[in-house]
């Protein structure tokens, strides 16, 4: 069973993001916090695009990563962090379209390790989301 050790955990979420991040950056804003689960959007520019006009590989696995350990954030203390020990990114086509989005949740939580899944979709108008890369993420639980 999930469940967060931070009864606010969605403001420190937010405290987090009002921080200058890597996320800021590249214009990635959360549109769903949920306990053990987040997902967000990304409009796509110029600069995120490799020059094929595909999306960086590097970016989508961020996204990935990101979505996926925000997610473990929810269910830990305050005033603990987690950290990316391991990242498997499946890529299944390339990231096209005005938007994409990304969603991650924890799948097993554990005392020293979350265990989360994450999926990265292109958002086309008129179209369904398409399923563009997949990925397993390992957040091991650091304390001060």
């Amino acid at each position: 069973m999930i469940k967060t050790f931070n009864p606010d955990f969605k403001n420190t979420i937010l405290e987090k993001l009002d921080q200058p991040s890597f996320l800021n950056y590249v214009g990635f804003i959360f549109t769903n916090i949920a306990e053990g689960k987040i997902e967000g959007e990304l409009v796509l520019e110029d600069y995120h695009k490799q020059s094929q006009g595909f999306m960086h590989g590097g970016l989508t696995a961020t996204l990935a990563d990101t979505v996926a350990g925000y997610a473990a954030v929810t269910l830990i203390p305050k005033d603990y962090h987690v950290v990316t020990v391991e990242l498997k990114v499946s890529y299944f086509y390339p990231g096209l379209g005005p938007k994409i989005m990304a969603r991650g949740w924890v799948l097993k939580q554990g005392k020293k390790l979350n265990f989360c899944e994450a999926e990265v979709f292109s958002i086309k108008e008129e179209e369904e989301p398409l399923l563009i890369a997949k990925a397993s993420v390992t957040m091991a639980i650091i304390h001060p």
